[in-house]
């Protein structure tokens, strides 16, 4: 006997144990019991080996469990292959903050191979932490495939693209600038780079025109420090002002640098003062317009933004703030500090760092992204892959279209090291290994005649290999393939690749779905995968971003601690609308751990009444019009979940079941059931017996793929004994088209409406629930009559009538209309009606009173502009529900005012 309440702690890790245990989320299952050759292949969106599962990760895997386990009931051999990323800075950091925490030496003072072996100690011991907690959450990936991007088969892929990429002279070293982190000294990707709103100056300097006693040229920056670094001064062609000036030279304050005055559409007349210092090696705008007329690039910041031995003397070693402090100061001194101004701005942070980063002008390793990026243009356009939603198409072509080289190297030790060693001369030898560097080596000095790096070679000497690593998207952009063994031709690359569907978050489209394009389209020459599902944000119940510094995050793990996890798991695929954000708040996780309850309880109920399935119970069979009718309404919500699923509207497949399940099952047809099962028919009895079992396991095969633990667990009492296999591999329900019969449907939906719209004048007009009531049939006739009478039993029970009978509506009643049927309800005798109007009347008033004040607020353009979108969407929300209760109100009052 199931027990009175369900306690997800009782039964989620063992039945997560029985499922691993037995193999069932092994990809080629599938394959050996149905002879199946389609295939249907996710991989994970690999989560840093530092991380701990998050919202977006709930969102996230709970959408792809949902996809794999109903692809695994069709009978499809189903591959969700897991794994986690190195995460290169995450982790350096964590384990050298361990050192430090420790009082341990560094890593430079500990050196390379030792910190190496450190890291691994780390993450065999505290790493992949997640991996447990997306056990909790129900993932069914195929665990006893894992993969992680350091391992020993994934370096490999990443050795052999390197060296692929550059032989094909898609990857090659150049100086450029990059984003660099000065605490971590390591040049970073832009999506490690957050933009934070600052409150400082603009300093307006004067710049002495060469040979122009008096003339200055004003220019006005907000990092005064890289005044050091300019090597030239732009405006406008066609600023009147400066049309002089152009072809002439400054002299550059503090330094003495002669700096020409270029003509370049990049300064706008309409800021500032109209002329612009470039400080090329020390600004992405800056170096394209030196770029543009042969500026120098003068690198005047260490890897620290210290100042360097390019500047003058006084300001060698200082840091930045300290020196941009001073360079002010002798600004001001010379009388060239024209002015400063307030200035609000956007400074870029490096989202590890924690400091503001530096463009810098350093040698890094880069990769052609616009050679790369075309066949991946390509098979968007043509419909090779699409975006779900399509609007995110637009994201990725505005990324693709305007993409620019690929800083492909960090100043990191944790990574893949870049494939590639220096000769004395620096001459570059691209090879997998150190052994074929040497002989490509050897070989060139030797054709060169270079007896002295010949000699060295020979010695062991003079080949040394490059200390970065890489981007860590180099080796993710290579996961879809990777991850199933290649560059060796396994059978998991034939039979997987390509993969199916991705899912993932719109703010890595182009960091990682992009480059995993280009990667799998050069190298597979097929696309990694058909369709990319972009789900949204999860934000906080007031449509909030989630932050530790708001203090308004919510933990997975909290919720499914005291919800569970098939509560969590309904939330965010109820709420998960294309291209809205999923707005989560406790409450909604505890109101679908209601309808948790109410499932149990459902299923509690047919137990009690032994309903119990039957070998070879034929649905279309039964005889009862509500059997009949429940039976179509199943099939119904087998078309609506699966349509929901396969079109990727989650939202709409929970919506569906829920309202199948809630509504239709245990609200309906339950109810409609109870007299047949326990009345005097046997006939009657046994078939509903049987009617509902089987419906009770079409709603646990159809919620599976949301609710995972509720439903195995009620599955397995449900068949007991029976049971040949566990719901997670059992077969998805497939029905004949016949069973929907339309006088059945017919019939029953016309009661549940009756029914419904009895109750809801009842409520509105404040009748006592036990109070039983008359109904006189208005319009409709003999017809109606007899089909009211038919199931006047449910009538009786479910909305309180007595009787039913062809009559005028007497005054004092109130009025309900279902198709054609119009239904008086004489409410003499039964309720106050002066007091229930003046009830109504004084609701009212105080419903006019909130909307009126809500309506004002957001009337005030000065509330609109000062508060947070959250608060303004509350009170939005806020004005929505008080409208909605006052035509409701209105609607009762209307109709006592009618029975007047």
């Amino acid at each position: 006997m199931l027990e009175k309440t369900y306690t997800p702690e009782t039964v989620e890790d063992r039945r997560y144990r029985e499922w691993e245990e037995g193999g069932f989320f092994k990809c080629g299952q599938n394959a050996e019991r149905n002879s199946s050759d389609e295939t249907f292949t996710i991989v994970i969106p690999p989560p840093n080996v530092t991380g701990s599962l998050h919202m977006g990760h709930a969102l996230n895997n709970t959408l792809q469990d949902i996809m794999i386990r109903y692809q695994r009931m069709r009978g499809l051999d189903v591959l969700w292959q897991p794994g986690t990323d190195h995460a290169g800075i995450a982790t350096q950091m964590v384990v050298e903050r361990q050192l430090a925490q420790n009082g341990e030496p560094n890593r430079r003072d500990m050196g390379r191979e030792a910190f190496l072996e450190r890291v691994w100690k780390w993450k065999e011991e505290s790493g992949g932490t997640i991996t447990g907690q997306l056990r909790r959450l129900g993932a069914s990936c195929d665990w006893s495939r894992e993969r992680f991007t350091m391992d020993e088969g994934l370096s490999r892929a990443v050795l052999k693209v390197f060296v692929q990429l550059y032989k094909e002279n898609l990857i090659y070293r150049d100086k450029r600038l990059v984003n660099w982190d000065p605490a971590l000294e390591t040049a970073i990707s832009d999506l490690e780079v957050q933009q934070q709103e600052i409150q400082s100056n603009l300093w307006y300097f004067r710049y002495p025109v060469e040979g122009e006693d008096g003339t200055y040229l004003t220019v006005a920056t907000t990092r005064p420090e890289t005044m050091l670094g300019d090597s030239g001064v732009a405006v406008h062609p066609d600023d009147e002002r400066y049309k002089h000036l152009i072809g002439k030279h400054c002299i550059l304050p503090l330094v003495g640098r002669r700096i020409p005055i270029v003509a370049d559409a990049y300064a706008d007349p309409e800021q500032g003062s109209g002329a612009v210092k470039m400080t090329p090696a020390h600004d992405f705008n800056d170096f394209e317009v030196g770029v543009r007329h042969n500026l120098e690039m003068i690198n005047i910041f260490t890897t620290t933004a210290h100042i360097n031995e390019n500047a003058p003397e006084k300001y060698r070693g200082m840091d930045r703030f300290e020196a941009r402090k001073a360079i002010v100061e002798d600004i001001e001194a010379l009388g060239l500090l024209e002015k400063i101004d307030d200035h609000t701005h956007m400074v870029p942070y490096g989202d590890r760092g924690g400091v503001p980063i530096e463009p810098y002008l350093t040698d890094q390793w880069f990769a052609d992204a616009k050679t790369l990026a075309k066949p991946a243009i390509e098979s968007v356009e043509q419909g090779r892959t699409k975006f779900v939603p399509e609007n995110w198409t637009k994201t990725y072509y505005e990324w693709m279209r305007n993409i620019q080289p690929w800083c492909i190297s960090r100043q990191l030790w944790w990574g893949h090291q870049i494939p590639a060693w220096y000769g004395p001369d620096g001459e570059v030898f691209v090879e997998e290994t150190e052994e074929l560097a040497y002989a490509e080596a050897l070989a060139h000095y030797k054709d060169k005649g270079d007896v002295q790096s010949v000699e060295m070679l020979e010695e062991g000497r003079g080949l040394e290999r490059d200390p970065d690593v890489l981007d860590t998207w180099f080796s993710s952009a290579l996961w879809p393939f990777s991850t199933l063994g290649w560059p060796d031709e396994t059978p998991e690359v034939a039979r997987y690749y390509p993969t199916s569907v991705l899912v993932t978050g719109f703010d890595i489209i182009f960091f990682w779905v992009a480059r995993m394009m280009m990667m799998g389209l050069h190298f597979m020459k097929e696309e990694p995968f058909h369709t990319v599902y972009v789900h949204a944000l999860v934000r906080d119940e007031k449509g909030a971003k989630m932050s530790k510094s708001k203090g308004n995050v919510i933990d997975p793990l909290d919720l499914i601690d005291q919800y569970g996890a098939d509560s969590l798991r309904f939330t965010l695929t109820a709420q998960a609308a294309q291209g809205r954000d999923v707005k989560l708040a406790t409450s909604r996780v505890e109101g679908y751990r209601n309808f948790m309850t109410k499932l149990w309880n459902a299923a509690r109920f047919c137990e009690m009444n032994e309903c119990l399935p039957v070998d070879g119970f034929d649905p279309a069979a039964v005889g009862q019009t509500v059997n009949k009718w429940i039976v179509g309404e199943t099939v119904k919500a087998e078309r609506a979940v699966r349509a929901g699923i396969e079109s990727y509207r989650f939202n709409d497949a929970a919506s569906s079941a829920y309202q199948f399940v809630w509504n239709v099952f245990c609200d309906w047809y339950l109810e409609f059931a109870k007299p047949l099962l326990t009345g005097d028919d046997a006939a009657a009895q046994v078939e509903t017996r049987a009617t509902a079992a089987w419906v009770l396991e079409q709603i646990l095969k159809l919620m599976h793929p949301m609710t995972p633990f509720i439903t195995e667990e009620l599955y397995d009492h449900l068949k007991g004994e029976n049971r040949s296999k566990p719901l997670i591999v059992s077969d998805w329900p497939v029905y004949d088209d016949g069973l929907i019969d339309a006088a059945a449907d017919a019939d029953m939906n016309w009661v549940i409406k009756l029914i419904s719209e009895i109750r809801s004048a009842r409520s509105e007009a404040n009748v006592p629930p036990a109070a039983k009531m008359d109904a006189i049939l208005v319009e409709g006739g003999d017809a109606v009559l007899s089909r009211a009478k038919a199931y006047m039993d449910l009538l009786g029970r479910m909305a309180r009538i007595d009787g039913i009978s062809i009559g005028e509506a007497p005054k004092g009643a109130l009025q309900v209309v279902v198709d054609e049927a119009v239904v008086a309800l004489p409410l003499a005798g039964v309720i106050d009606l002066d007091a229930e109007k003046a009830r109504l009347e004084k609701a009212i008033a105080k419903a006019d009173g909130e909307i009126t004040k809500i309506d004002k607020k957001l009337s005030n353009q000065g509330f609109l502009a000062k508060a947070p979108d959250e608060v303004v969407q509350e009170n939005r929300d806020r004005l929505a529900e008080e409208k909605a209760a006052r035509d409701k109100l209105a609607n009762a009052l209307e109709r006592i005012s009618a029975a007047l």
